[in-house]
Parts: C-alpha cells; sequence; structure tokens
C-alpha cells in the first residue's frame, strides 16, 4: 500500500515504518533535553553547593581555621578573657600552639595573607558535638586522649604537645592528706596510690569537672565519695554551700592555680612531699577522624616543634616562668567577640551526681 506521506513514498517507506522511525527520533531528542536538563542542574547545584572539597582545600579557600576552645579556662593552658587596649584577648598555652598551627596553615596554602585562626567558645563537652557536627576545623583544650573514655567514635587524637599530665588534687584541709598518708603508710613501702585514695577520700565530697578526665576517674575508681560534678574548675572553688573537701583536676593546672591563684589550697602529695599523680595523661589536638590531610599536618607540625625544642620552650614560658597573663594577652593573644565574654565568664554551677 503507497504511503499518503510524500517523504515516505519519496524514500519507499510505509507509513507503519515512517512512525516507527519519527517515534524513535522524539525518544531519542527527549533523552538529549534531559541529558542537557541534568547539566544545567548540576551546574545550578555546584554553583550553590560546591563539590566536596579535602579539609585543607576548604580551609585555604575560607582563610580561615574554626578552632574551639572550652569556655571553662584551664590556666595556663587557657586564661580568662582579658579587657586590653587592644581589645577582648584571650591568652595561653593553647593559644600560642593554635597560633603556631595557623602558621603552618599558612605555609600549607601558599597564600600571601595569614590563614587566621577564630575562636569559637563553648562548654567542653559540647566541643566533641561541635567537632563531630562538623562546625570545627579542630580543638584545643588542655584534652587528653588516653583516659579511657575520652576518644568518642568520628575523632582523632594528635601527637602529644604536653607530656606527662595527668589527674591529681587539692585540698585545703590538712586532715584530708593526713587520711591518705595514713593509707600510705600502712603499704609497707609497696606503693599503691590507687587503694591510699579510694581509703582516704571515703565518705568525704569530691568535686571534678563535667566531661573532663578528672570526671572520668572518679566514676571508675572512687565510688565511695560525695560527688560532685561542676561545669568548671572556678565553680568547685566557688561552691561553698557544698562542703567540698578535696578537687580533681590536671596536675599542671593544678600547680598553676595553687601557686598563683587560689593559694589556700595546696596538692595533695606523697609522703615525700612530691605532688601526687593519679593518673599520666599526655594532651593533645582534637580534630575529625576522617580529615587525613590535617591530621598529617599537625603531626608533622608537633614533631617538628618537639624536635627543635619549640613546644619545650612553650611549656616552660607559660607553666614555669613568672610573667603577666594581662601583658601576653596584649602582646599575643587572640581576639574573642563581645557576646561570647559573658558566657566566657560564666563558670556555671556544681551539684551532686547522681551516682548509681
Amino acid at each position: 500500500m503507497q504511503s499518503s506521506n510524500p517523504i515516505a513514498r519519496m524514500i519507499g517507506w510505509s507509513d507503519d515504518k515512517m512512525r516507527v522511525h519519527w517515534r524513535h527520533r522524539i525518544i531519542l531528542g527527549l533523552a538529549l533535553l534531559l541529558l542537557q536538563g541534568c547539566g544545567l542542574l548540576y551546574d545550578a547545584v555546584t554553583m550553590v553547593h560546591p563539590l566536596t572539597q579535602d579539609e585543607l582545600s576548604a580551609i585555604c579557600a575560607r582563610g580561615r581555621l574554626r578552632v574551639g576552645i572550652s569556655v571553662e579556662p584551664f590556666r595556663p593552658f587557657i586564661f580568662p578573657a582579658m579587657y586590653t587596649d587592644e581589645g577582648i584577648r584571650v591568652t595561653g598555652l593553647d593559644i600560642e600552639l593554635i597560633r603556631e598551627v595557623a602558621d603552618a596553615l599558612t605555609v600549607h596554602c601558599g597564600k600571601q595573607t595569614p590563614i587566621i585562626p577564630t575562636l569559637h567558645v563553648t562548654r567542653f563537652p559540647d566541643l566533641f558535638i561541635k567537632m563531630n557536627e562538623g562546625q570545627l576545623d579542630l580543638f584545643v583544650s588542655s584534652v587528653s586522649g588516653t583516659v579511657p573514655g575520652t576518644r568518642p567514635t568520628g575523632l582523632w587524637f594528635s601527637l602529644p604537645y604536653f607530656y606527662r599530665d595527668g589527674v591529681a588534687a587539692i585540698i585545703q584541709k590538712p586532715e584530708v592528706a593526713e587520711r591518705v598518708w595514713q593509707q600510705l603508710q600502712k603499704q609497707n613501702g609497696k606503693l599503691d596510690t590507687l587503694a591510699a585514695v579510694r581509703e582516704g577520700f571515703a565518705g568525704l565530697t569530691v568535686a571534678v569537672q563535667k566531661g573532663r578526665s578528672s570526671q572520668l576517674y572518679a566514676e571508675a575508681n572512687l565510688k565511695e565519695v560525695r560527688l560532685v560534678i561542676c561545669d568548671s574548675l572556678p565553680a568547685s572553688i566557688e561552691a561553698k554551700d557544698l562542703n567540698i573537701d578535696v578537687i580533681l583536676t590536671n596536675q599542671s593546672i593544678l600547680e598553676y592555680v595553687t601557686k598563683r591563684v587560689w593559694q589556700d589550697w595546696r596538692l595533695l602529695t606523697q609522703l615525700d612531699g612530691t605532688p601526687m599523680s593519679l593518673t599520666h595523661e599526655d594532651l593533645s589536638i582534637v580534630t575529625s577522624d576522617d580529615h587525613r590531610r590535617l591530621q598529617w599536618l599537625l603531626n608533622n607540625l608537633l614533631f617538628r616543634l618537639e624536635e627543635s625544642n619549640r613546644l619545650k620552650q612553650m611549656r616552660w614560658r607559660w607553666v614555669d616562668a613568672h610573667y603577666a597573663p594581662t601583658r601576653r594577652a596584649t602582646s599575643e593573644g587572640l581576639p574573642l567577640e563581645i557576646t561570647q565574654v559573658p558566657q566566657h565568664y560564666d563558670q556555671g554551677q556544681c551539684r551532686l551526681a547522681e551516682r548509681q
């Protein structure tokens, strides 16, 4: 049967064959349009949300390093915010370390303008949450990764920048030390600090800081004490109504504050007068577990700082040397936003722990 379509008649096709031909052409055309649309859609999406960069490239592109520090000051690692002629500044060993990290990133990025560290001030336990949520590139707040329970899933701890720290205790009443010393004397030279502390602290009120290794130590080992959880070390000092007998936190912090800040408290010591360490800890920088490039940069930096004795110098100038923190805040501190300062000065509360 002859086709009624003049083009079909010209090429010798039937109407059915012509219809199939055009159907195929229409389908092919629609497919090409859809592919073009996908390309346009892809371009639109990548303009709004660029393809995922590795963490170092993202920092270089931003020109800023998002660093978490704890609201709770832990001298000499982080001092309270200070008002200076240059504005509100915060300083300390951890702040100097943050500057070193930012300088290393500036070199890595090859930028003419330096990478700026911006401080995100938050409660210590919330640092871990914000890191996992991707709000921070790293955080530095005298954090130990060598204590059970301090390595949440998804986080990574660098090489140590501060060695041989650990939980220690401060007291006001001499009879508390005497109770512990009596237990040590019963051991006949076979030193067991944990056993002596368990017996010596039994029935006493012991304060720790929420989320830090002191809380984990007390919950694991001191079942017979009246445990008080405080939002900060200053809060535990100021909690007069709870009749606190013992405060636990990092030995390096307690050595500093008993010499220069709260001189009516003193370190609990061994029988020979040396400070009594309840644990051994190394302090690290924390970042995300999948930030491999940043991890290598941090570990390489810490290795170089240790190799050159720069870390040793930093530890000495903040822990052992005499200095005026306000003067250092003016000359080398990092700025805080005015909105963060009230929170930084709010040291929180203390409350009795709910023991199981």
